[in-house]
């Protein structure tokens, strides 16, 4: 059950890192690349706030069981 575990814990750090850039698209602060559609897109930010709750979420249960 170990590996499962780390294995949660690694996507919820991949949810985190991609919520956080998603919001940072939709924020305009991560403008990159510059043809994405997703910058100064606000409800990215939001998309991303999601996903990094969720994440988060992921990573404490992970630790949890």
């Amino acid at each position: 059950m170990g590996g499962l575990k780390t294995l949660l814990f690694l996507a919820g750090v991949i949810a985190v890192i991609m919520g956080l850039l998603w919001a940072g698209q939709g924020s305009g602060l991560a403008p990159y690349p510059a043809t994405s559609p997703m910058i100064n897109n606000s409800q990215w930010i939001y998309y991303g706030g999601l996903l990094v709750v969720a994440g988060l979420v992921v990573m404490w249960w992970s630790r949890r069981r």
